[in-house]
């Protein structure tokens, strides 16, 4: 009864990339009881949130169950998806977030992100407290006590540094195989919809509709000019917030991450990777952000740091994004 536990302790800290292929193996097979979407969406939550871990490899459920509301809402409401293998049953997370659209009188098109933030965060600490009950047992139970260290009580967990290694260097796999393996549950449940269409859907629930907000926030950094060409960008419907390490592979939106970009390179960069010259570009900008206490107090900037951005980068290229990117022009 592992995910009924409410504190867990990792029993081993090393295992090989074999034993944990093994572990994830086992959690994508029929051996493991996958009743409803709970694991696979768990295990898309902590990939988008690698990078948001501290120094001792620590993610808070403020951010783990984020990222899990915000799929779980735009596969339930805004896709209409069925997330149990029970005929006229729900999932708990299900009903509550159909209880909160049907109170709230919320259409099916809003995506999570279009929803307010005070509704948003209410939302998030309903499902944390769902999740603490039926979801961070389960996989820790199909690991065999060895993925993390969790505590409901204190609401974080620590992942194994193995564990951790190998989602990262493995990060890209990891999200082609739980995307897929999402898509099939749902096809099986559900009674529209094939795997093709289905996987679709389920590679973007975590994408954002608008980045307008971090818009705003970069805006007194860019000086009016192109991270990446320098080119002035007069009007503000030329301006485009790109993620320098491609949305693709990293699957969140850091402000670390983001830059202001004119319509030309966003459209030329696309899903590739900037040359090397212009991390370091982004390492210096970032430099500038943590000296202002107001953004040194947000949340993403909390657990940045130089290392991290350069490992992203790195294991980005481990992962296949090896197409390297410059702007045709740069700017005086």
């Amino acid at each position: 009864m592992s995910h009924k536990l409410q504190v867990g302790e990792m029993r081993v800290s090393f295992l090989t990339d074999k034993e944990i292929w093994g572990h994830f193996n086992f959690i994508f097979s029929s051996k493991s009881r996958n009743s409803t979407t709970y694991k696979f969406v768990l295990i898309k939550s902590l990939l988008e949130n690698l990078y948001n871990v501290n120094d001792k490899l620590e993610l808070n459920y403020l951010n783990l169950f984020g990222s899990f509301a915000r799929i779980y809402w735009n596969l339930v409401v805004h896709h209409n998806l069925n997330q149990i293998n029970m005929v006229g049953k729900r999932s708990e997370v299900q009903k509550i977030l159909l209880q909160i659209q049907e109170k709230n009188q919320i259409p099916n098109t809003l995506v999570f992100d279009r929803l307010s933030d005070e509704l948003q965060l209410q939302i998030i600490n309903r499902v944390k407290r769902a999740c603490k009950l039926n979801v961070m047992g389960a996989i820790y139970g199909d690991t065999g006590s060895t993925i993390y260290d969790f505590d409901n009580k204190k609401e974080f967990i620590r992942f194994n540094p193995a564990f951790y290694s190998f989602m990262q260097r493995f990060q890209r796999v990891l999200n082609y195989l739980t995307n897929y393996q999402l898509a099939l549950f749902l096809e099986k449940f559900n009674e529209f919809g094939d795997t093709t269409n289905l996987l679709t859907k389920v590679e973007n629930v975590s994408k954002r509709s608008s980045l307008d907000s971090f818009y705003q926030i970069l805006c007194s950094f860019y000086d009016g000019k192109c991270f990446y060409c320098g080119k002035c960008i007069k009007k503000k419907e030329s301006s485009h917030v790109d993620h320098f390490i491609p949305w693709s592979f990293v699957q969140a939106d850091q402000l670390w991450n983001l830059v202001i970009s004119c319509s030309a390179c966003n459209l030329s960069k696309s899903d590739k990777l900037a040359n090397e010259n212009f991390l370091y570009l982004l390492i210096d900008r970032n430099e500038m952000l943590m000296k202002d206490q107001a953004f040194f107090l947000r949340e993403d900037m909390k657990v940045y740091s130089n290392k991290k951005i350069e490992e992203l980068y790195s294991y980005s290229i481990d992962n296949g994004i090896t197409d390297f990117w410059v702007p045709k022009i740069v700017g005086d």
